[in-house]
């Protein structure tokens, strides 16, 4: 199941479940695809919406409505890294019900919320099931290897698609439902996903690639100081922070200065998101096929100043809504790339905790951009929101510039027998000889071996020879 898109002589398969699954493989993508795609609308579904829902609580303020935006972001962030590690002790599956009973308790305080600081509470509790790194974890459990990256495209798929639905549903629903509706549906989705988690992903007894799949203490140095990846990770802090300030703003000056109302919000969203996401799709293309992945980001980043310098001009709504588009041009291809880069540029068997870090920015940048823009609407002004956000952006560009070529390199990972200190020296020695192989790292406690290999010039040849069980 899937389509083809063709962009000249480029061609990139769109396929969500992948016609080389087995059932219980696609049975396990599609259910913690959903679980991803539930939990991030229950968190986004108010975005739309909370800076003129919030009007019904006493002593609302901008300040508090970012705070209840944005506190999510603290909390996920702070838990993130910690739980991970966790569930290979304990268990992904115990973890993840854990994360999302925290996100239904959470839910339900917000339900029943009568004032901010009840809503704020409620919000940061909903922060605290902090499953998505477990989540990627056990979509790596349940997929063989050489499904691995179409499991990943999947989940990345549904995040999109979650995000893109929050904002088009989130107006519409408000209308009929209120405020306490949205999390209510938010309570509803995280027991569909206990549901799935329970009955339909299989149970796994072990956990392989642990290194590559979830943060470690040993890999937290090595990725605090790598340049590249500390680049990631302030562009995707930026990138959100900008994201959730802006909607502190759009839905009031849609209505204040537009006259669109709340229920029509939904339209604009779905036309300037839907037309913003097939814009994305030759960006990203030319990013990973043409290994342009340097120029795209930093392209991206500056379509993002001139959309937020367009939207703080703007002196009618056809513009502004053309100023948004453009936003989302650039954010989504963002979102598409910096994952990609952050896996390219990970240490051999770090990308677990490379993807953590870059998961906790992330979320950070979720938590200043709704806490610090919230202060600043409050005590200064839109344009001093929309200067400060274009400052970031412009520190981001600058960065970008600094950056050097992104190497186009591939993880691959594989199982070994027990070796001795000898053996494993040797193997070492050989798998550095073959054309292809940039680095790589052996870990004995694991009995694993992580590999960085540039695929055009890799010799596949002499790889499988020496190691028949990989997959490239």
């Amino acid at each position: 199941m899937g389509f083809l898109v063709k962009f000249g002589s480029v061609k990139i398969q769109l396929c969500i479940w992948c016609n080389y699954m087995d059932f219980l493989e696609r049975r396990s993508v599609i259910a913690l695809s959903s679980i991803y795609l539930f939990r991030m609308l229950g968190l986004f579904l108010i975005m739309p919406v909370i800076s003129v829902a919030a009007i019904e609580f006493d002593g609302t303020s901008p300040a508090l409505v970012g705070a209840a935006i944005g506190v999510y972001g603290l909390t996920q962030a702070l838990l993130q890294i910690p739980m991970g590690m966790m569930s290979d002790k304990v268990g992904r599956k115990p973890i993840i019900l854990l994360g999302l009973t925290l996100f239904a308790i959470g839910s339900l305080i917000c339900a029943n919320a009568d004032s901010m600081t009840t809503l704020i509470l409620g919000r940061a509790i909903q922060g605290t099931g902090a499953i998505a790194s477990t989540l990627m974890a056990l979509l790596s459990d349940v997929t063989r290897e050489q499904n691995r990256t179409k499991a990943m495209a999947s989940v990345g798929i549904s995040i999109g698609l979650s995000f893109m639905a929050s904002l088009v549903f989130g107006p519409w629903l408000f209308a009929m439902i209120g405020l306490s509706g949205l999390f209510y549906i938010a309570l509803g989705l995280s027991i569909i996903g206990v549901g799935l988690i329970l009955f339909v992903v299989p149970n796994v007894r072990g956990h392989r690639f642990r290194r590559d799949l979830t943060p470690s203490l040993g890999s937290i140095k090595l990725i605090w100081t790598n340049r590249q990846l500390r680049f990631t990770n302030i562009c995707v802090f930026v990138l959100h922070a900008s994201l959730t300030a802006l909607f502190l703003f759009i839905p009031m000056e849609l209505i204040n200065r537009y006259e669109i109302a709340l229920n029509v919000h939904s339209w604009v969203y779905f036309f300037v998101i839907g037309i913003a996401f097939f814009a994305m799709i030759p960006m990203v293309v030319i990013a990973e096929s043409k290994a342009k992945m340097k120029s795209v980001i930093t392209f991206s980043i500056l379509i993002l100043i001139v959309s937020i310098a367009g939207m703080a001009l703007s002196l009618s709504f056809v513009f502004f809504a053309l100023m948004l588009w453009l936003y989302f041009v650039g954010f989504n291809t963002l979102e598409a790339t910096l994952p990609s880069l952050v896996s390219k540029l990970s240490p051999p068997g770090a990308r677990g905790g490379a993807m953590g870090f870059f998961s906790t920015h992330q979320f950070l940048g979720a938590f200043f951009g709704g806490s610090i823009g919230g202060i600043i609407l409050q005590y200064y002004s839109s344009t001093a929101l929309f200067a400060v956000i274009g400052i970031l952006l412009l520190f981001c560009v600058l960065l970008s510039l600094k950056q050097a070529p992104v190497n186009h390199l591939t993880s691959l990972a594989f199982s070994l027998p027990k070796l001795s200190e000898i053996e494993t020296d040797k193997l070492t020695i050989e798998l550095l000889s073959i054309v292809g192989v940039e680095d790589m790292q052996i870990f004995i406690d694991e009995q694993t071996a992580y590999l960085k290999v540039d695929k055009k010039r890799l010799d596949r040849h002499k790889l499988q020879q020496l190691v028949p069980a990989v997959s490239i």
